[in-house]
């Protein structure tokens, strides 16, 4: 929890392109293919031709069978290759060593031989893990679903549209229908994206994104002026069409991860479960927040809503500058 709140400090000091590389977890995957011999697969994040310092370290024993390979994937390094380990490495300890210098996570995926699968989450605080003879499917289950809750808690341009939302919408029901608009059409491309049925380069996704930030933001400024248009009469069709567009930042973030091939389903309904998860807990800090500072201190909060709307605007349109430089 304490790393939780450090990084997203940081996110709000930082200029938002660079550290959000580091954000991106690495992935882990190994395949028994024989009593004693393992098919490693090692997805390192990098920024260029700059890989982050991380390395798998297997336990005492292990030798390389093939020699390592390594080529480009994305944003990241992957690097492949054979080890052979006496005795196998079931009930035997794995770790990445450089992790705990990061605010990288790393997702593992363990397929045993006959089947078994095994799936966690490494981080600073905890850079190694042990291999279990007989894994579950829970592991799978809780890794990815903890993964969702962490990327939308830390995905701050996300969380900005949510918060302009809320500014946006004062009525509780019709709050009710855009936050359930926006879950929908999120989930629809989230799975899209990260299924792989549809191409979109992640990069100009990332910009709209912040484009569509930057039009709520001017739409919560415009209510002011109690103009009666589409936005006011249904933002949920709003939250719907941006929802689409921010449900390919979740999936295209996914995708980077990977999937577990065998447990595709599970890992992409847990994932999404944890983004929801997360919003929700969001939202409900917000709307507490704000019922205390109403209760406690008895303000006016339509200068708080104009000087919000303000701020959100402002980030949004340094990010979208951002981006798109990144694209040119």
């Amino acid at each position: 929890m304490i790393r939780l709140f450090t990084t997203l400090a940081l996110l709000l000091l930082l200029p938002g392109t660079g550290l959000a590389h580091e954000l991106r977890p690495g992935f882990l995957e190994i395949n028994q293919t024989g009593a004693d011999t393992y098919n490693v697969r090692f997805k390192v994040p990098a920024r260029g031709d700059m890989r982050f310092g991380l390395y798998v370290r297997l336990p005492d024993g292990c030798s390389d069978k093939v020699p390592p390979r390594t080529e480009r994937a994305g944003n990241a390094l992957l690097e492949q290759f054979v080890v052979q380990c006496p005795g196998g490495l079931a009930g035997k300890p794995v770790s990445i060593d450089g992790l705990s210098g990061t605010f990288t996570d790393v997702v593992v995926r363990v397929e045993l031989a006959d089947g078994a699968l095994q799936a966690t989450r490494l981080t600073p605080d905890q850079p190694s893990f042990t291999v279990a003879a007989a894994p579950t499917w829970l592991d799978t289950a809780r890794t990815y679903f903890l993964l969702g809750v962490e990327h939308i808690l830390l995905g701050i341009d996300h969380l900005l549209f949510v918060l302009a939302l809320l500014l946006l919408v004062r009525n509780t029901w019709m709050l009710v229908k855009v936050i359930t608009a926006f879950t929908v059409a999120h989930s629809i491309t989230l799975a899209v994206a990260a299924l792989g049925w549809a191409q979109i380069p992640q990069a100009p996704v990332e910009a709209v994104i912040a484009l569509s930030i930057m039009f709520v933001a001017a739409e919560t400024l415009r209510q002011r002026r109690n103009e009666n248009d589409l936005v006011s009469k249904a933002p949920w069709v709003i939250a719907f069409a941006f929802g689409l567009l921010h449900g390919l930042g979740f999936g295209g973030a996914l995708k980077e991860i990977g999937l577990p091939q065998s447990d595709v389903p599970l890992a992409l309904l847990t994932f999404n479960l944890g983004v929801e998860a997360g919003q929700l807990l969001f939202v409900f800090a917000v709307l507490g927040l704000k019922v205390a500072v109403d209760r406690l201190l008895d303000l006016k909060v339509s200068w708080a809503r104009t000087v919000a709307g303000y701020g959100i605007g402002s980030l949004a349109a340094v990010w979208f500058v951002q981006r798109v430089g990144i694209m040119l």
